[in-house]
């Protein structure tokens, strides 16, 4: 009997990748929505939502307000639209992995894996039954307001990538209701071979996203929601006001819900400029320390240069050489 993975999340309210920010910006200027009104009340702005290195994120509430802003400018039934527009390389590494996958039960193995790095709000789950592939997308425990919009979204834009992923696709029939939608198919459709299916790619971007996995995973919660928060304001130098104004709690709150985590805001805010820091001196790009310095929030390039030999014992330009 064919065994498929769990899901990796068992609710929504993880980070994901901005990207997926951008394509609901978007799909909202296509019909007529402004970026900043699509943008509203998030704490983004457009030059938010460019690629970077490394790859911003955001909390899965800034998302969410988004979703809010188009379903008032666009109603619900938009869902579906946008799920159409996605395709596999729009997840970055994991969706390179999901074409490099071996068949087809690799991908969706994969996928179920590694769910976590998708923009999903509506978690799927899969079970072979009798002759049938049958996934179950619920979204019983999305806000009611925006439920009908994710649950459409998220059902149509798996139907898509699964599409993609083999010639003529894989005849897979999709119902969506009112909380859950079902997509089905016939269990021998897991064996099909992936044509762009290539073991070494694989390997790599597999690693990538175990990667990515841990580091999101390592720091659940709050303490996840800060991380994102604080890199979007590090140019800002991150004060507490405002990520805890970002999360809806006073600064006291949160203080309290860092120390029961084991951490405290200061803690978080060094080790998202010591892990920002070494991406980016490790990175392709040669940035200058000064550069650097004010991407992270210093007032000048010898104070990041103090911090940065309190972190890792020598200097940017040092481990930037030792990197290459």
């Amino acid at each position: 009997m064919t065994v498929l993975a769990d899901p990796a999340a068992r609710g929504w309210d993880f980070p994901r990748a901005v990207a997926g920010v951008a394509l609901l910006v978007r799909h909202g200027r296509s019909r007529g929505v402004p970026a900043e009104a699509a943008l509203a009340g998030s704490g983004l702005a457009p030059e938010d939502l460019l690629a970077g290195d490394p790859a911003p994120e955001v909390t899965a509430a800034q998302e969410l307000r988004v979703v809010r802003n188009l379903v008032r400018r666009l109603g619900p039934d938009a869902g579906a639209e946008v799920g159409r527009a996605y395709r596999a390389e729009t997840f970055g590494a994991f969706g390179y992995a999901l074409v490099a996958s071996r068949t087809v039960l690799d991908a969706v193995d994969l996928a179920l894996r590694f769910i976590d790095l998708s923009f999903t709000f509506a978690i799927p789950r899969a079970a072979v039954v009798g002759d049938r592939v049958v996934a179950t997308v619920d979204a019983g425990g999305l806000p009611a307001d925006v439920r009908a919009f994710l649950l459409a979204r998220d059902a149509t834009a798996i139907h898509t990538v699964l599409a993609d992923l083999v010639p003529g696709g894989v005849g897979a029939a999709l119902v969506v209701g009112e909380r859950t939608a079902t997509l089905s198919f016939a269990a021998t459709e897991l064996a099909r071979p992936l044509p762009t299916g290539d073991a070494r790619s694989l390997a790599v971007a597999r690693s990538v996203c175990a990667e990515a996995a841990r580091r999101r995973r390592e720091r659940p919660g709050t303490v996840a929601d800060v991380r994102v928060l604080v890199t979007q304001q590090l140019v800002h130098g991150a004060p507490m006001a405002v990520v805890a104004a970002g999360l809806g709690l006073s600064e006291r709150t949160l203080r309290r819900r860092l120390a029961a985590a084991g951490t405290s805001y200061r803690a978080v805010v060094e080790e998202v400029r010591a892990g920002l820091a070494c991406s980016l001196l490790a990175g392709p790009a040669t940035m200058p320390v000064a550069g650097l310095a004010q991407r992270l929030g210093y007032a000048d390039a010898t104070s990041f240069g103090l911090a940065f030999r309190r972190w890792t014992g020598t200097s940017p330009a040092a481990y930037a050489r030792a990197a290459r």
